[in-house]
């Protein structure tokens, strides 16, 4: 798998049927990680069609089957091919991935708040990156909210400028992909249980 993704530790008895899944799935590990994660936090699998050897249909069908082992309370996926996401937590959870591209302006003031635009843009040249992942990091949020078509991005504060990746109850990392996409998980925090094996 190209830009191989890593993940959240499995605990012990769930990884007998992490070995299962081959080399054609990770586990997806946040970019950097936040008091606030480690055993309360949801399990998350990215799956490459390529290194799966599926079409599109192939890695959708995949990635539905996928939690139905588990029997995960919440679940949520994302697909940019070659890659799909799954997440499963025992609280609400949403998870993006989209691939990088170009980004004019006017999309960008159209996914963000007063103050998202108030804190200016990157430096560097980072900028298509920068507006990929926040409206990467939205979406992952409504997601995790309920319904993403129900939340508009101009009022919905993207978890980036969260601290530390907290909001309350809320928690959120980017996730590693690999060079040409971005990736966001976000998830209520559960209350003290095993979090579901994926």
């Amino acid at each position: 798998m190209v830009g191989e993704a890593v993940g959240y530790r499995a605990p012990a008895e769930s990884a007998a049927a992490m070995e299962s899944a081959a080399p054609r799935e990770s586990e997806a590990r946040p970019e950097r990680e936040t008091p606030s994660q480690g055993a309360r936090a949801p399990r998350v699998r990215l799956i490459d069609a390529r290194a799966a050897g599926v079409d599109r249909e192939g890695l959708r069908a995949r990635a539905r089957e996928l939690p139905a082992a588990c029997g995960a309370r919440f679940v949520s996926r994302s697909y940019c091919f070659p890659f799909a996401l799954v997440a499963v937590h025992a609280a609400p959870v949403g998870v993006d991935i989209e691939r990088v591209g170009p980004c004019e302006e006017g999309f960008a003031d159209s996914i963000r708040t007063p103050a998202e635009r108030a804190a200016g843009w990157p430096q560097g040249g980072e900028l298509d990156r920068h507006v990929t992942a926040l409206w990467c990091g939205k979406e992952a949020l409504s997601k995790a909210l309920g319904d993403a078509r129900d939340y508009d991005p101009r009022r919905l504060e993207g978890p980036g400028a969260w601290p530390h990746g907290r909001a309350g109850p809320w928690r959120a990392a980017p996730l590693r992909v690999d060079g040409e996409h971005v990736a966001w998980l976000c998830w209520l925090q559960a209350p003290r249980a095993a979090p579901a094996a994926l």
